[in-house]
């Protein structure tokens, strides 16, 4: 990589690292593997920066989104440790909003990775149901039943003021 590559590269990571990491963090439900899944996303990246710098986040994104399903992919095919359930915080901050945010990361966690990475893409990356399809590799129809299976799922495990938005 020359200097002027690796010059727009170190730019590129440092402007939006930070909202890689909050959509990888919404795939994977946890820190650390969100952190893991951008660092291997822009190591990826930059051996192809080349080739990519006209639509680099595109890129990055859907190597985030393609590394996450095979990494549960390879995860199903091996046996899960049981764990306890993590108990409720104690105590709260105050406000209702900080509870309903637990619940809602708690039941996203609780959806398949492809209807996580649908309702990702389409809600928090806000795309449509064709760019979601061409991301995932799937039909546009597989994308809408999805969503609609994981918003079902959300609407059941989270409280109505925060689903209400959702109808």
């Amino acid at each position: 990589m020359d200097a002027g590559a690796e010059e727009e590269f170190t730019r590129f990571v440092a402007d939006r690292t930070v909202a890689l990491l909050r959509v990888a963090h919404a795939l994977t439900g946890d820190q650390h593997a969100a952190e893991d899944l951008v660092q291997n996303a822009l190591a990826k990246a930059m051996l192809r920066w080349r080739h990519i710098e006209e639509n680099p986040e595109a890129y990055v994104r859907r190597i985030l989104y393609n590394d996450h399903i095979s990494g549960w992919r390879r995860r199903r095919s091996r046996p899960e440790t049981p764990m306890a359930a993590v108990p409720e915080p104690a105590g709260t901050d105050g406000t209702d909003a900080f509870h309903l945010r637990l619940q809602l990361r708690a039941a996203l966690l609780e959806l398949p990775p492809r209807q996580r990475a649908v309702i990702v893409l389409r809600y928090l990356d806000d795309r449509s149901e064709r760019e979601v399809a061409e991301i995932l590799g799937c039909r546009e129809g597989t994308v809408a039943s999805q969503a609609s299976r994981a918003l079902a799922k959300l609407r059941r495990l989270v409280p109505a003021p925060v689903t209400e938005a959702w109808r």
